[in-house]
C-alpha cells in the first residue's frame, strides 16, 4: 500500500475507533456532547472545504488544480468523505477497476461494473486461474482494494462469480 493511503488508513481507522470509543462511553449526556461535537466540526471542514473549492474553481487554473486533488490520494479520500470529489463516483469506480483488471487478467479473471447505489457497488468476476484454489477470494480483494482506494465513501462491493462459460465436447457419432 503506498505511503499516502497508509496514511488515510491509519488516520481513519484512528477516527472510527475514537468514534467508537465517544459511542461505548457509559453517560449518555457525555457522549450526545462528544457526537454533538464530532458533527460540528465535520460540518465546519466541509463548508471550509467547499468554500476551498469554490474560490480554486475561479482560478485560470482551477481545473489543473482539480486534478492534482484527485490525485494525492489523502486529499482525495477526504473529498468523497465529505461528497466533494472533482471526479464523479462512477468514473472512480470505473477508473478503479481498470486499475485491477491488468491482475485480473494475469490470473484468468476479468471484472465487470454491474452498478451503484447508494453507496454499494456491485461487480460481477469473470474466469479464474484453474491452478490457484483462492484465486476467486484473491480476485474479490483486488477488485474491492481498488475501488476503496479511489473511492472510500463506498460503503460495500458486492461481487459476483461467473464462472467462464463450459466448453463444449465434441462427440463423434458413427453410424453403426
Amino acid at each position: 500500500m503506498p505511503e499516502p493511503r497508509r496514511e488515510f488508513t491509519r488516520r481513519s481507522e484512528r477516527i472510527e475507533e475514537l468514534v467508537h470509543r465517544i459511542e461505548s462511553a457509559g453517560d449518555l449526556a457525555t457522549r450526545a456532547v462528544a457526537q454533538e461535537l464530532l458533527q460540528a466540526v465535520i460540518e465546519l471542514h466541509g463548508v471550509a472545504i467547499e468554500r476551498i473549492l469554490d474560490a480554486i474553481a475561479e482560478l485560470p487554473q482551477g481545473e489543473v488544480a482539480f486534478n492534482a486533488m484527485a490525485k494525492d490520494e489523502v486529499v482525495s479520500g477526504v473529498l468523497s468523505l465529505h461528497g466533494m470529489h472533482p471526479i464523479p463516483l462512477r468514473v472512480r469506480v470505473l477508473s478503479a477497476l481498470e486499475c485491477a483488471r491488468p491482475y485480473l487478467h494475469s490470473h484468468g479473471g476479468d471484472v465487470e461494473l454491474e452498478s451503484i447505489e447508494n453507496g454499494v457497488v456491485r461487480v460481477r468476476l469473470r474466469g479464474a486461474c484453474g491452478s490457484c484454489s483462492s484465486s476467486t477470494e484473491t480476485m474479490k480483494r483486488t477488485v474491492e482494494d481498488a475501488i476503496y482506494d479511489m473511492a472510500p465513501e463506498v460503503s460495500t462491493v458486492v461481487s459476483e462469480k461467473t464462472s467462464a462459460p463450459a466448453q463444449a465436447e465434441l462427440v463423434t457419432l458413427r453410424a453403426g
